[in-house]
Protein backbone atom coordinates (compact mmCIF):
# COMPACT_ATOMS: atom_id res chain seq x y z
CA UNK A 1 0.00 0.00 0.00
CA UNK A 2 1.25 3.46 -0.88
CA UNK A 3 2.08 5.60 2.14
CA UNK A 4 0.52 8.84 0.97
CA UNK A 5 -0.74 11.87 2.85
CA UNK A 6 -4.40 12.56 3.57
CA UNK A 7 -4.33 15.50 1.17
CA UNK A 8 -2.89 13.45 -1.67
CA UNK A 9 -5.31 10.60 -0.99
CA UNK A 10 -8.33 12.92 -1.15
CA UNK A 11 -7.03 14.56 -4.34
CA UNK A 12 -6.57 11.15 -5.96
CA UNK A 13 -10.02 10.00 -4.89
CA UNK A 14 -11.52 13.21 -6.25
CA UNK A 15 -9.78 12.60 -9.57
CA UNK A 16 -10.42 8.86 -9.85
CA UNK A 17 -13.85 8.44 -8.30
CA UNK A 18 -15.27 11.93 -8.68
CA UNK A 19 -17.47 11.60 -5.59
CA UNK A 20 -15.55 14.05 -3.42
CA UNK A 21 -16.36 17.64 -4.44
CA UNK A 22 -13.39 20.04 -4.07
CA UNK A 23 -15.16 21.96 -1.29
CA UNK A 24 -15.70 18.76 0.73
CA UNK A 25 -12.09 17.71 0.22
CA UNK A 26 -10.80 21.04 1.47
CA UNK A 27 -13.13 20.95 4.47
CA UNK A 28 -11.94 17.47 5.46
CA UNK A 29 -8.35 18.71 5.29
CA UNK A 30 -9.27 21.56 7.63
CA UNK A 31 -10.94 19.16 10.08
CA UNK A 32 -7.81 16.99 10.00
CA UNK A 33 -5.60 20.00 10.76
CA UNK A 34 -7.85 20.89 13.69
CA UNK A 35 -7.50 17.32 14.99
CA UNK A 36 -3.72 17.68 14.84
CA UNK A 37 -3.96 20.80 17.01
CA UNK A 38 -6.21 18.98 19.48
CA UNK A 39 -3.78 16.05 19.51
CA UNK A 40 -0.96 18.42 20.42
CA UNK A 41 -2.98 19.89 23.30
CA UNK A 42 -3.89 16.41 24.55
CA UNK A 43 -0.27 15.26 24.38
CA UNK A 44 0.95 18.22 26.44
CA UNK A 45 -1.33 17.23 29.27
CA UNK A 46 -0.38 18.83 32.57
CA UNK A 47 2.55 20.60 30.89
CA UNK A 48 0.05 22.66 28.89
CA UNK A 49 -2.25 23.46 31.83
CA UNK A 50 -5.12 21.71 30.09
CA UNK A 51 -5.94 19.07 32.69
CA UNK A 52 -8.88 19.06 35.05
CA UNK A 53 -12.34 20.59 35.10
CA UNK A 54 -13.31 23.94 33.63
CA UNK A 55 -15.91 24.36 36.41
CA UNK A 56 -18.71 24.74 33.86
CA UNK A 57 -21.43 22.53 32.40
CA UNK A 58 -22.31 21.92 28.76
CA UNK A 59 -25.83 21.87 27.36
CA UNK A 60 -26.13 18.21 28.40
CA UNK A 61 -25.64 19.17 32.05
CA UNK A 62 -22.25 17.45 32.09
CA UNK A 63 -19.20 18.95 33.76
CA UNK A 64 -16.81 20.23 31.10
CA UNK A 65 -13.10 19.55 31.08
CA UNK A 66 -10.68 22.27 30.01
CA UNK A 67 -9.84 20.21 26.94
CA UNK A 68 -13.55 19.97 26.00
CA UNK A 69 -13.65 23.74 25.63
CA UNK A 70 -10.27 23.95 23.91
CA UNK A 71 -11.19 21.26 21.36
CA UNK A 72 -14.54 22.91 20.63
CA UNK A 73 -12.89 26.29 20.03
CA UNK A 74 -10.18 24.75 17.83
CA UNK A 75 -12.75 23.12 15.56
CA UNK A 76 -14.83 26.28 15.25
CA UNK A 77 -11.88 28.59 14.61
CA UNK A 78 -10.34 26.24 12.06
CA UNK A 79 -13.54 25.78 10.06
CA UNK A 80 -15.41 29.08 10.19
CA UNK A 81 -13.35 30.99 7.63
CA UNK A 82 -12.77 28.38 4.90
CA UNK A 83 -15.87 29.10 2.83
CA UNK A 84 -17.02 25.48 2.88
CA UNK A 85 -19.49 25.60 5.76
CA UNK A 86 -22.84 27.25 6.39
CA UNK A 87 -22.97 26.31 10.07
CA UNK A 88 -21.69 23.95 12.76
CA UNK A 89 -23.24 22.12 15.69
CA UNK A 90 -21.41 20.68 18.66
CA UNK A 91 -22.25 18.45 21.59
CA UNK A 92 -20.80 21.22 23.76
CA UNK A 93 -23.07 24.03 22.46
CA UNK A 94 -26.79 24.52 23.00
CA UNK A 95 -27.53 25.90 19.54
CA UNK A 96 -25.91 25.95 16.12
CA UNK A 97 -22.96 28.16 15.20
CA UNK A 98 -23.67 29.98 11.94
CA UNK A 99 -20.59 31.04 9.99
CA UNK A 100 -20.21 34.81 10.58
CA UNK A 101 -21.11 37.18 7.73
CA UNK A 102 -17.51 38.38 7.53
CA UNK A 103 -16.59 34.96 6.11
CA UNK A 104 -17.87 33.29 2.92
CA UNK A 105 -20.53 30.65 3.51
CA UNK A 106 -20.54 27.22 1.89
CA UNK A 107 -23.09 24.46 1.45
CA UNK A 108 -22.04 22.03 4.17
CA UNK A 109 -23.05 21.49 7.79
CA UNK A 110 -20.48 20.15 10.25
CA UNK A 111 -21.40 18.37 13.48
CA UNK A 112 -18.91 17.16 16.05
CA UNK A 113 -18.23 15.80 19.48
CA UNK A 114 -15.01 17.76 20.01
CA UNK A 115 -13.59 15.50 22.70
CA UNK A 116 -15.38 12.22 23.20
CA UNK A 117 -14.55 10.37 26.41
CA UNK A 118 -13.23 13.44 28.19
CA UNK A 119 -13.82 11.82 31.59
CA UNK A 120 -10.73 9.76 30.73
CA UNK A 121 -8.46 12.77 30.17
CA UNK A 122 -7.01 12.94 33.65
CA UNK A 123 -6.14 9.22 33.73
CA UNK A 124 -4.34 9.27 30.36
CA UNK A 125 -6.75 6.93 28.53
CA UNK A 126 -7.56 7.25 24.82
CA UNK A 127 -10.08 9.93 23.85
CA UNK A 128 -11.07 11.35 20.48
CA UNK A 129 -12.97 13.67 18.15
CA UNK A 130 -16.02 12.51 16.16
CA UNK A 131 -17.42 14.44 13.19
CA UNK A 132 -20.18 14.25 10.60
CA UNK A 133 -20.93 16.27 7.45
CA UNK A 134 -24.29 16.99 5.80
CA UNK A 135 -25.33 19.11 2.84
CA UNK A 136 -27.44 22.12 3.81
CA UNK A 137 -30.94 21.97 2.31
CA UNK A 138 -31.66 24.62 -0.30
CA UNK A 139 -33.02 27.90 0.93
CA UNK A 140 -31.99 31.23 2.33
CA UNK A 141 -30.16 31.22 5.63
CA UNK A 142 -29.55 28.30 7.94
CA UNK A 143 -31.44 27.00 10.98
CA UNK A 144 -31.39 24.11 13.43
CA UNK A 145 -34.00 22.39 11.27
CA UNK A 146 -31.40 22.04 8.52
CA UNK A 147 -29.36 19.75 10.79
CA UNK A 148 -32.29 17.40 11.48
CA UNK A 149 -31.50 14.97 8.68
CA UNK A 150 -31.29 11.19 8.86
CA UNK A 151 -27.77 9.81 9.10
CA UNK A 152 -28.21 8.14 5.70
CA UNK A 153 -27.77 11.61 4.20
CA UNK A 154 -24.24 12.10 5.54
CA UNK A 155 -21.61 12.86 2.93
CA UNK A 156 -18.57 12.34 5.19
CA UNK A 157 -17.96 11.03 8.69
CA UNK A 158 -15.00 10.10 10.79
CA UNK A 159 -13.17 10.26 14.04
CA UNK A 160 -9.71 10.91 15.36
CA UNK A 161 -8.52 8.85 18.32
CA UNK A 162 -5.75 10.28 20.51
CA UNK A 163 -3.99 7.25 21.90
CA UNK A 164 -0.50 5.72 21.59
CA UNK A 165 -0.84 6.89 17.99
CA UNK A 166 -3.11 9.63 16.69
CA UNK A 167 -5.33 7.87 14.16
CA UNK A 168 -7.87 9.39 11.75
CA UNK A 169 -10.60 7.08 10.45
CA UNK A 170 -12.72 8.38 7.58
CA UNK A 171 -15.49 7.50 5.16
CA UNK A 172 -16.99 9.46 2.28
CA UNK A 173 -19.27 6.58 1.29
CA UNK A 174 -16.68 4.42 -0.46
CA UNK A 175 -15.37 2.25 2.37
CA UNK A 176 -13.32 3.13 5.43
CA UNK A 177 -9.73 4.36 5.36
CA UNK A 178 -7.28 4.88 8.21
CA UNK A 179 -4.57 7.52 8.52
CA UNK A 180 -1.87 7.72 11.21
CA UNK A 181 -0.32 11.00 12.26
CA UNK A 182 3.39 11.11 11.45
CA UNK A 183 4.51 13.43 14.22
CA UNK A 184 7.89 14.08 12.60
CA UNK A 185 6.37 15.10 9.27
CA UNK A 186 3.27 16.65 10.80
CA UNK A 187 0.89 14.96 8.38
CA UNK A 188 -1.67 12.17 8.38
CA UNK A 189 -0.41 9.22 6.33
CA UNK A 190 -2.60 6.49 4.83
CA UNK A 191 -1.97 3.24 6.73
CA UNK A 192 -5.02 1.09 5.91
CA UNK A 193 -7.64 0.94 3.17
CA UNK A 194 -10.90 -0.99 2.90
CA UNK A 195 -11.15 -1.58 6.65
CA UNK A 196 -13.60 -4.39 7.46
CA UNK A 197 -15.21 -5.41 10.73
CA UNK A 198 -14.25 -9.04 11.54
CA UNK A 199 -17.36 -11.23 11.27
CA UNK A 200 -16.71 -13.86 13.97
CA UNK A 201 -15.82 -11.92 17.11
CA UNK A 202 -15.51 -13.04 20.73
CA UNK A 203 -15.72 -9.63 22.38
CA UNK A 204 -18.42 -7.26 23.52
CA UNK A 205 -18.20 -3.73 24.88
CA UNK A 206 -20.70 -2.49 27.44
CA UNK A 207 -20.67 -0.83 30.85
CA UNK A 208 -21.45 -3.86 33.02
CA UNK A 209 -21.98 -1.72 36.11
CA UNK A 210 -25.37 -0.75 34.66
CA UNK A 211 -26.54 -4.33 34.12
CA UNK A 212 -29.34 -4.19 36.69
CA UNK A 213 -30.91 -1.27 34.80
CA UNK A 214 -31.07 -2.87 31.33
CA UNK A 215 -34.14 -4.12 29.50
CA UNK A 216 -34.72 -7.87 29.18
CA UNK A 217 -33.34 -8.28 25.59
CA UNK A 218 -29.98 -6.82 26.60
CA UNK A 219 -29.91 -8.93 29.75
CA UNK A 220 -30.56 -12.03 27.64
CA UNK A 221 -27.80 -11.26 25.15
CA UNK A 222 -25.18 -10.50 27.81
CA UNK A 223 -26.12 -13.50 29.96
CA UNK A 224 -25.61 -15.79 26.98
CA UNK A 225 -22.21 -14.26 26.30
CA UNK A 226 -21.19 -14.66 29.94
CA UNK A 227 -22.10 -18.37 29.92
CA UNK A 228 -19.36 -18.87 27.34
CA UNK A 229 -18.71 -22.39 26.04
CA UNK A 230 -21.23 -23.82 28.49
CA UNK A 231 -24.08 -21.66 27.20
CA UNK A 232 -26.09 -21.38 23.98
CA UNK A 233 -23.34 -19.43 22.20
CA UNK A 234 -20.84 -22.26 22.54
CA UNK A 235 -17.81 -20.00 22.84
CA UNK A 236 -16.14 -17.79 25.40
CA UNK A 237 -16.45 -14.00 25.16
CA UNK A 238 -14.26 -11.25 26.55
CA UNK A 239 -15.67 -7.95 27.77
CA UNK A 240 -13.80 -4.75 26.98
CA UNK A 241 -14.85 -1.25 28.07
CA UNK A 242 -12.77 1.91 27.76
CA UNK A 243 -15.51 4.45 28.44
CA UNK A 244 -14.61 6.52 25.37
CA UNK A 245 -16.97 5.64 22.52
CA UNK A 246 -14.32 6.57 19.98
CA UNK A 247 -11.82 4.13 21.52
CA UNK A 248 -14.35 1.33 22.01
CA UNK A 249 -15.69 1.59 18.45
CA UNK A 250 -12.14 1.78 17.06
CA UNK A 251 -11.45 -1.55 18.72
CA UNK A 252 -14.66 -2.99 17.24
CA UNK A 253 -13.64 -1.82 13.76
CA UNK A 254 -10.22 -3.36 14.26
CA UNK A 255 -10.99 -6.63 16.08
CA UNK A 256 -14.73 -7.12 15.70
CA UNK A 257 -17.40 -7.47 18.34
CA UNK A 258 -20.37 -5.40 19.40
CA UNK A 259 -20.52 -2.02 21.13
CA UNK A 260 -23.65 -1.43 23.19
CA UNK A 261 -24.96 1.60 25.01
CA UNK A 262 -28.61 0.64 25.61
CA UNK A 263 -31.61 2.36 27.11
CA UNK A 264 -31.89 1.77 30.83
CA UNK A 265 -34.62 2.32 33.39
CA UNK A 266 -32.81 5.02 35.38
CA UNK A 267 -34.00 7.61 32.85
CA UNK A 268 -36.88 5.86 31.10
CA UNK A 269 -38.01 9.01 29.29
CA UNK A 270 -34.72 9.14 27.34
CA UNK A 271 -34.22 6.83 24.37
CA UNK A 272 -30.58 6.36 25.29
CA UNK A 273 -27.39 8.05 26.40
CA UNK A 274 -25.46 8.75 23.20
CA UNK A 275 -26.20 11.66 20.88
CA UNK A 276 -27.66 10.78 17.50
CA UNK A 277 -26.10 13.60 15.48
CA UNK A 278 -22.65 13.81 17.04
CA UNK A 279 -21.88 10.20 17.95
CA UNK A 280 -24.34 7.55 16.75
CA UNK A 281 -24.79 8.66 13.13
CA UNK A 282 -21.12 9.13 12.17
CA UNK A 283 -20.04 5.95 13.97
CA UNK A 284 -22.94 4.01 12.42
CA UNK A 285 -21.90 5.02 8.91
CA UNK A 286 -18.30 4.01 9.56
CA UNK A 287 -19.44 0.64 10.92
CA UNK A 288 -21.76 0.04 7.96
CA UNK A 289 -19.10 1.09 5.45
CA UNK A 290 -16.83 -1.52 7.06
CA UNK A 291 -19.42 -4.27 6.64
CA UNK A 292 -21.03 -4.06 10.08
CA UNK A 293 -24.50 -3.15 11.32
CA UNK A 294 -25.82 -0.44 13.64
CA UNK A 295 -29.29 -0.29 15.20
CA UNK A 296 -31.06 1.21 18.20
CA UNK A 297 -32.53 -2.21 18.99
CA UNK A 298 -35.53 -1.69 16.72
CA UNK A 299 -34.30 -0.04 13.52
CA UNK A 300 -31.25 1.08 11.60
CA UNK A 301 -29.85 4.12 13.37
CA UNK A 302 -29.15 6.00 10.15
CA UNK A 303 -32.84 5.83 9.18
CA UNK A 304 -33.90 7.78 12.27
CA UNK A 305 -34.99 11.34 11.45
CA UNK A 306 -33.93 13.55 14.39
CA UNK A 307 -36.48 15.85 15.99
CA UNK A 308 -34.00 17.94 17.99
CA UNK A 309 -30.35 18.92 17.90
CA UNK A 310 -29.24 16.97 20.96
CA UNK A 311 -31.43 13.90 20.52
CA UNK A 312 -30.26 10.74 22.26
CA UNK A 313 -30.46 7.15 21.09
CA UNK A 314 -29.70 3.59 22.16
CA UNK A 315 -26.79 2.06 20.25
CA UNK A 316 -25.89 -1.48 19.18
CA UNK A 317 -23.16 -1.52 16.55
CA UNK A 318 -20.45 -3.81 15.27
CA UNK A 319 -20.17 -7.25 13.68
CA UNK A 320 -23.32 -8.10 11.74
CA UNK A 321 -24.25 -11.42 13.36
CA UNK A 322 -23.93 -10.05 16.89
CA UNK A 323 -25.93 -6.88 16.25
CA UNK A 324 -28.58 -8.84 14.36
CA UNK A 325 -28.90 -11.19 17.34
CA UNK A 326 -29.39 -8.54 20.01
CA UNK A 327 -31.74 -6.62 17.69
CA UNK A 328 -33.79 -9.79 17.17
CA UNK A 329 -34.10 -10.22 20.92
CA UNK A 330 -35.64 -6.73 21.06
CA UNK A 331 -38.17 -7.59 18.35
CA UNK A 332 -39.14 -10.80 20.17
CA UNK A 333 -39.58 -9.12 23.54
Amino acid sequence: MKRISLTRYLVEQQRLAGHIPPELRLMLEVVARACKRISQAVNKGALGDVMGSANSENVQGEMQKKLDIIANEVLIEANEWGGHLAAMASEEMEGIYVVPNRYPQGEYLLMFDPLDGSSNIDVNVSIGTIFSVLVKPEGVGVSEQDFLQAGARQVAAGYCVYGPQTTLVLTVGDGVVVFTLDREQGSFVLTEEHLRVPEDPKEFAINMSNQRHWAAPVQQYINECLQGKDGPRGKDFNMRWVGSMVADVHRILTRGGVFMYPWDKREPEKAGKLRLLYEANPMSWLIEQAGGVSTNGQQRIMDIVPTKLHERVSVFMGSKNEVDRVTRYHSEA
